[in-house]
């Protein structure tokens, strides 16, 4: 059975056009991609950061699922201390209601941000030092399924109450998220496109955690979807110009100073420091690149390596319509059912 293949989409800012056009250019992606035969699209959250337009998912998903009939459409992820669990848990109920069985809930716990941001959207210093996250989960689950007698919150359902929470996902880029994921009981949804953990050691502290939790809709045995990094061109050269280009964004985002995805040909351009040489080779490693075959056998190995049950993709390049070629050439190469 061929293991299915999922979107990440942080809509990227090339070089030459606005965030407006990103987040535009997202929509456009995710049409072709459900068509493509991909099984889910999530949208990231990310803020004040120059290079991609993802700050708004909530947003983004009621617009993808409305322009969509098929795909699963979700959050990549949702994180949780930037917002009001109840605001969450009210949010996700009215997606699921008007795209019953279609969405889902993928909740990260990073700021997604620098530090200054987190401070503007959490409001206090008190919210940005806390390390809450499992009540802050609790509390969005309370909204639905009920809080215990007594709590304060009692009172309070997330509205509307006739339609049930999307399946929830937690997010991880460290063994802290494997392991919140397997004590929790959700599906787990590793960044093994930039994450600090093995990817093979992250999903084995999943699933050793693994602990079903008995509420409706809950998983009886652990599932794990990895995240990659995947660039695919016709021949191998295009393929590799894109990816200098994307590595040079990276290493600028690295360095503090993110501007717009540059295209091939000013990453061609660009006079690379020795530092910048070394960052980019050290991003290198969590991208597989090449023409379809070749990234088909890198995927699989990955994929075979961590044992992930689903394999999502992020690819960030320069210019739209080679963004959609790379899904669908991969979508081809992998065997995936156009239009299923």
């Amino acid at each position: 059975m061929t293991l299915p293949l999922s979107v990440l989409d942080l809509s990227p800012v090339s070089s030459g056009r606005t965030s407006s056009d990103a987040v535009r250019e997202s929509v456009e992606l995710a049409r072709s991609t459900e068509a493509d035969g991909y099984r889910r699209f999530w949208a990231a959250e990310h803020h004040n950061i120059a290079s991609v337009a993802s700050s708004a998912p909530a947003v983004m998903i009621a617009t993808v699922a409305a322009a969509t009939s098929r795909i699963r459409v979700g959050s990549g992820g949702i994180m949780l201390p930037n917002h009001a669990p109840l605001q969450v848990a009210e949010t996700f109920r009215v997606l699921e209601a008007l795209h019953p069985g279609r969405i889902d809930l993928g909740l990260g716990r990073a700021p997604g941000t620098d530090q200054l941001t987190a401070l503007a959207l959490r409001r206090s210093r008190e919210a940005l030092g806390a390390d809450d996250f499992p009540q802050q989960y609790a509390e969005l689950l309370a909204y639905v399924d009920g809080f215990p007698d007594g709590h304060p919150f009692e009172p309070i359902s997330a509205q509307p109450t006739d339609v049930p929470l999307p399946p929830v996902w937690i997010l991880g880029s460290s063994l802290y998220g494997a392991q919140a994921a397997g004590a929790f009981g959700t599906p787990f949804a590793f960044a093994g496109h930039f994450g600090t953990a093995d990817p093979v050691e992250a999903m084995d502290a999943y699933r050793s955690s693994f602990r079903p939790q008995e509420r409706p809709g809950a998983l009886t045995e652990p599932y794990a979807m990895l995240a990659v990094s995947a660039i695919v061109a016709r021949d191998e050269e295009r393929a590799g110009r894109l990816a200098r280009a994307a590595t040079l964004s990276m290493v600028r985002l690295r360095q503090n100073r993110p501007g717009p995805m540059p295209s091939p040909e000013e990453a061609q351009a660009h006079e690379w420091t020795e530092l910048e040489e070394s960052m980019g080779a050290a991003f290198g490693r969590f991208a597989t690149v090449g023409t379809p075959e070749q990234v088909v056998a890198g995927l699989r190995e990955r994929a075979e390596a961590s044992g992930a049950d689903e394999l999502m993709v992020a690819t960030n390049v320069h210019g739209a319509q080679e963004r959609r070629d790379s899904y669908t050439l991969l979508a081809d190469a992998w065997g995936l059912s156009s239009g299923a």
